[in-house]
């Protein structure tokens, strides 16, 4: 608009001019100053829609962890270490930086269904300590969620240690008595209520945590697991899922923690092989138990999909995190929970954040298969697999 009054101040001055000088006719002038201001107003659309169009265009962004022979992280790479492809075609990277210096967004989300009772003082114990480690600078931020046969959020988005140390504290199986009555979360509002209910609402807790959450920020993104991989009752697939995380450029790192001698999906099945409960809370068409939800909790029952009664949970927990481009870890006599913790630390710290814009061939909207590799073929490159575009 600042060029569209210099032109119009530069026609009423050679107006002026050319009015006192009689040279030209006051027809023609008008004509003159018709077509100046058509031009003028053409360049100001024309400005606008090439705001418009370099606002949309789509750039993806990739936390990458590169790894050695020996499992070892690799730093000190660039970008022409790399070589990438976007649905088999070639792609320039265009943006290459450590994210050491950017916030860390974490979303811890631990399984309290029945399966977890003999482990989960031992998660809050870990967690407790990994949260304490990880959150260091005022911009970093985590938040808990806790789901059994409903997915409810114990603790938004905080910065705050003894905030998170209250939610962590409310952590308890459905029906104990095991949280104290004086903890209190912003997200829960106070303790829990010792409620009995069968279900593990797993692949709706990662979609509300990547949709909801996740997505509304900027950052360093990842969810935290604890988990034996065992959905029973979700509204969610375990597609859905990962497609959510995906589009919340959310890596997911999962721990599989079960009990000894635990057979999977045995604890967290109610009775009969049927499912408790309805869509929880303030949900568009809930009701119900509600939780520290922003709106409400969600509780299971009615799934949208199909599930399978006889999944194998670590084989799912090793597609979320491989999908998302994150890792999948198995506590175990050899692997403690405080070990793993510190290896997800680590590599947190260390990923490389990698940026390109599709070429024109490949902005349809749907799925899209990202392959990276390092030209050094030694190397193990772990980043996300793909990305959802939209119309």
């Amino acid at each position: 608009m600042n060029q569209y009054r210099t032109l119009t101040d530069g026609m009423r001055r050679l107006w002026q001019r050319l009015s006192q000088r009689g040279l030209i006719a006051a027809g023609v002038v008008a004509g003159c100053t018709g077509l100046l201001m058509a031009a003028a107003m053409a360049q100001a659309q024309q400005e606008r829609a090439a705001t418009t169009l370099s606002a949309e265009v789509k750039v993806v962004t990739l936390p990458v962890t590169v790894r050695d022979k020996r499992g070892e992280i690799v730093r000190g790479l660039t970008k022409d270490d790399f070589l990438l492809e976007e649905d088999g075609h070639p792609q320039t990277i265009k943006y290459f930086e450590q994210q050491s210096n950017l916030p860390m967004i974490l979303g811890l989300l631990v399984d309290t269904s029945l399966s977890q009772r003999l482990v989960l003082e031992q998660e809050k114990s870990a967690s407790r300590s990994f949260l304490a480690q990880m959150l260091t600078k005022p911009k970093d931020t985590a938040f808990v969620i806790h789901f059994d046969y409903q997915v409810e959020l114990l603790q938004d988005l905080t910065p705050a240690h003894d905030k998170l140390e209250s939610a962590l504290t409310l952590l308890q199986i459905p029906g104990s008595d095991s949280a104290s009555p004086d903890a209190s979360g912003s997200g829960g509002g106070g303790s829990r209520p010792s409620r009995g209910g069968y279900g593990t609402l797993l692949y709706d807790a990662i979609y509300l945590a990547s949709d909801e959450l996740m997505s509304k920020q900027q950052g360093r993104k990842a969810l935290i697991i604890l988990s034996d991989g065992v959905d029973h009752g979700s509204k969610e697939t375990v597609l859905s899922a990962i497609s959510a995380a995906q589009q919340a450029e959310t890596v997911v790192y999962s721990i599989l923690f079960a009990a000894p001698h635990q057979e999977q999906g045995g604890f967290g099945r109610p009775p009969g092989g049927g499912r408790h409960g309805g869509l929880g809370g303030n949900w568009p068409g809930g009701g119900g138990s509600g939780g520290g939800w922003p709106g409400g909790g969600r509780a299971g029952g009615g799934q949208r999909y199909p599930q399978d009664t006889h999944t194998d949970g670590k084989k799912i927990l090793e597609q979320v995190s491989r999908e998302t481009g994150g890792a999948f870890y198995e506590v175990s006599k050899k692997l403690t929970i405080e070990e793993i913790y510190t290896k997800i630390a680590e590599e947190l710290r260390t990923q490389y954040s990698l940026g390109y814009t599709p070429d024109k061939a490949n902005t349809a909207a749907g799925y899209h298969k990202i392959h990276l590799t390092t030209k050094e073929k030694s190397l193990t490159v772990q980043t996300r697999e793909g990305y959802y575009a939209e119309h």
